[in-house]
This record gives C-alpha cells, structure tokens and sequence, in this order.
C-alpha cells in the first residue's frame, strides 16, 4: 500500500531529475516526430535518398531513446523505494506526491506534453506506413506489368524490333 501524502517526505533531487529527465524525453521526442514529418515529406515526393536518411534519423534517435528508458527505470526504482512499491507500480500520480507541489505542477504538464508528442509521433509514424505500402503496391503493380510483355528488340528469333505496347484498361471484351 503506498503511504498517505502526508507520510512522505519531499525528495527535491528526485523531483529535479524528474524534470530533467522529462525535458530529455521532450526534446528526443521532437526530433522524432521533426524526422518523421521529413521522411513523410520525402516519400510523397518520391525522394529515396531522402526517406532513407530520414531512416537512419529515426534509428538514430530511437537508439538514444533506449537510454532515456534506461533512465526512467532508475528514476521508477528510486520512487519505488520511498514509496516502498515495486517500480512497476510506480505511476507520475504517485511520484508527484514526493515532489513539491511546484515541481509536481511541472511534471504533470511536461509528462502531457510528452504524451501528446508520442501520440503524434505514432499518427504520423501511420500516415508513413500507410503512404510507403501505397508506393511499393504501385511499383509492384509496375513490375507486374512490364514482366508480362517482352522487351524490346527481344523475340524468338531474336529480331523482334517492336516496342511492347502496355494495357492499362483492357477495352476488348
């Protein structure tokens, strides 16, 4: 059972690294979505070096974001001692009672914050998906139609100089 409010003693190095380490979360998290809204500019122009260098953005943020984890589970292990729960029980609610009520205030809004950057990160990270399936159909639908016809100059006897002609609509029924 986790101690009354009142119980509880302020732990203002916990609230500081909280507050630190929600602005660290913040700031990654922007330069993800930065990149992802980028590397979905690039895929409606069609850019491939583009969208794989907005690829290799993600992966590298996503690489740093492993440790800000790393660090949100020592900040939860640490409030899951003073509040004498397992850090998995740890929620914002219960650490902000081991803050002053300033730094808690503060920790609410950023952890919204954060909360509204993922889930847009997430839509968009969506739209992204979306769009690249939407292009690998068509160019597979491309290459469907180009292997149907022989190329060019290419024929049995190996004379065959006329072009191929492509149906998009076949009219004849």
């Amino acid at each position: 059972m986790i101690a009354a409010p009142e119980q509880r003693s302020i732990d203002p190095e916990l609230a500081g690294a909280l507050l630190v380490h929600l602005d660290a979360q913040i700031a990654s998290a922007r330069r993800l979505l930065a990149s992802i809204l980028a590397q979905g500019k690039a895929i409606r122009a069609r850019d491939v070096e583009a969208v794989m260098q907005k690829l290799s953005d993600v992966k590298t943020e996503m690489s740093l974001r492993a440790t800000l984890e790393e660090q949100r589970t020592d900040l939860l292990v640490r409030a899951g001692a003073a509040l004498g729960v397992p850090a998995p029980n740890v929620t914002l609610e219960a650490m902000t009672t081991l803050m002053p009520t300033v730094d808690s205030a503060l920790a609410r809004q950023r952890s919204a914050e954060l909360r509204g950057l993922l889930s847009e990160i997430a839509r968009e990270h969506g739209i992204n998906r979306a769009l690249m399936r939407q292009e690998m159909a068509f160019l597979d639908h491309l290459t469907r139609l180009i292997g149907q016809e022989p190329d060019a100059g290419y024929g049995p006897t190996g004379t065959d100089s006329k072009a191929p002609t492509y149906r998009v609509v076949d009219a004849q029924a």
